[in-house]
């Protein structure tokens, strides 16, 4: 029965809020990002790299990221939580927040899968991955010279709030291999912790307790060996059919560190450099 016990995990509280939160400001950080451009002048997007356990919500925060942007709930990214223990995507897509133009997208692309390769920029789109055999330079789907677009901005590990204590280790390990490979690539990195409204009753009740929580300062924090300020906490929607502003703030802020993050990163690649006479 270990399986099915309750997972509230968020006993204590500070008397003060740890971090300051944009109550209320949902339309401007989302208009900020809607202008965004990337600082550097030959990457026309910048790419975020989501890797987590299964089930963490990964595809449910793509379609949380462009359920904002669009105004209503939206599925771009299938998510599935009917296959306990095996992950439903199966391979790797670039998946873009459009304008309301056809063909016409906001200058943030979000892949989601967990392989090394892919910070690197070596995955080519559509690539089916197969977990029985790691992909190698000889196979179709590998890209020998990655664009600077090809490769990842930054890295964002997605993880459960309320099952943080029943991650095996085995997980945590795997999650620190892939930090230790982007870190040794210069790549920035921050966590988006979900579900955190299952992980603390206080939560659940109000989102805006969200920053009273000592669970989600220190525990998430020491399980990960990641500094607290690169921790944001989000609700995705799960039962919800209309957007939420509170939900959605806390999405926005997330998102903004996110592209601070990769543009900081794209700004040091080296532009190309033009011969002369051409």
């Amino acid at each position: 029965y270990i399986a099915f016990i309750s997972t509230y995990v968020c006993l204590t509280v500070f008397e003060k809020e740890w971090r300051i939160t944009p109550w209320g400001q949902k339309e401007v950080i989302l208009q900020r990002l809607k202008d965004y451009v990337p600082g550097n002048p030959e990457i026309k997007s910048i790419r975020v790299f989501l890797h987590g356990p299964v089930g963490a919500g990964k595809s449910s925060l793509i379609n949380f990221i462009n359920s904002v942007f669009q105004g209503h709930t939206t599925s771009i990214a299938l998510a599935d939580s009917a296959i306990a223990g095996e992950s439903f995507t199966k391979k790797y897509q670039t998946h873009k927040i459009g304008k309301g133009k056809h063909g016409i997208y906001y200058p943030i692309v979000f892949n989601d899968d967990d392989i090394i390769n892919a910070l690197k920029g070596h995955v080519k789109e559509g690539h089916k991955f197969n977990p029985m055999s790691p992909l190698s330079e000889e196979d179709p789907g590998y890209i020998k010279i990655p664009s600077s677009e090809d490769r990842v901005h930054c890295l964002v590990i997605v993880m459960p709030a309320d099952k943080m204590a029943f991650l095996r280790e085995g997980v945590i390990q795997k999650i620190r291999a892939v930090r230790l490979a982007a870190a040794e690539m210069g790549i920035p990195q921050m966590v988006i912790l979900t579900r955190v409204d299952e992980a603390c009753p206080l939560v659940k009740k109000d989102l805006k307790n969200i920053y009273l929580s000592k669970y989600i300062k220190e525990k998430c924090s020491a399980k990960l060996g990641v500094p607290v300020n690169c921790i944001l906490p989000v609700k995705n929607y799960h039962e919800e059919i209309d957007l939420n502003e509170d939900m959605d703030v806390l999405l926005l802020r997330a998102l903004r560190q996110m592209v601070d993050f990769a543009d900081d990163f794209i700004k040091n690649i080296p532009l190309k450099i033009t011969p002369q006479g051409n």
